[in-house]
């Protein structure tokens, strides 16, 4: 089922899906529940069309792992299937489950992970943290640092850099004090070369942007493969005016 081009139903080869229309609508995800709005607030309908439960949201989005992220007038929680709450507490802001784990934003600004049963899944806060991804989540503390953390929430390589992204196919960029670069599980560089901007590895290439401007794609070793655009020329004030 395909979202229809005004947003306000779902199509199946092109075709209606249902008789319903409203506001606007969302994708479909596992068990088979998409986030719509109609003048009545936001919910989730099945592939019918029909209302999923009869609560009413200010904001719904996608069910992940059996939960679905929802905004009310006191905050965000997780609803289960049938609409009911996972958990009492209300936040700041609520992620998505991923890897049964799910990133939330309480109201003093701190966030941290929840577990399914909606429980706190360790005992610290952060100033940032993302979502689970091969095992590894990144967590930011109050110094703008950011590192790797599991999901029992245990530092998973104690290295702290500048900006760093998750772990995807045993590498993650990372940018320390020379710039952008890739570390691998153990948060170890790549490789000694640094870019202004690296993309994620792609089948063992990874494309990346050198300071001058050229354009590169990479092994991971950091050895070049093939040259996308040569460096940049500098405008000077005469060619400016």
């Amino acid at each position: 089922m395909q979202v229809a081009r005004d947003a306000t139903h779902h199509t199946v080869a092109g075709q209606p899906a249902y008789a319903a229309r409203f506001q606007t609508v969302l994708k479909f995800h596992a068990p088979g529940l998409a986030p719509v709005r109609d003048a009545s607030g936001a919910f989730h309908i099945g592939p019918d069309g029909h209302e999923a439960y009869a609560q009413r949201y200010m904001e719904t989005f996608g069910y992940y792992e059996g939960k679905a992220s929802v905004r009310e007038d006191d905050g965000w929680t997780h609803i289960l299937m049938d609409g009911q709450p996972l958990y009492d507490e209300r936040y700041a802001w609520c992620g998505n489950f991923q890897e049964g784990r799910c990133a939330v934003r309480a109201h003093d600004g701190d966030y941290f992970h929840l577990r399914p049963d909606g429980k706190l899944a360790y005992s610290e806060r952060y100033h940032y943290a993302g979502d689970f991804h091969d095992h590894a989540a990144v967590v930011q503390r109050e110094d703008g640092l950011s590192t790797h953390i599991d999901p029992a929430g245990q530092l998973v390589h104690k290295r702290w850099f500048l900006d760093l992204d998750v772990l995807h196919k045993r590498y993650a960029r990372a940018r320390d004090s020379g710039g952008w670069h890739h570390v691998d599980e153990r948060g170890c560089p790549a490789y000694k070369r640094r870019f202004a901007a690296v993309e994620p590895f792609y089948n063992g290439q990874a494309r990346v942007e050198c300071f001058d401007g050229s354009l590169e794609v990479i092994d991971c070793q950091g050895a070049l493969i093939i040259a996308l655009r040569p460096a940049l020329k500098r405008s000077t004030k005469a060619e400016t005016r």
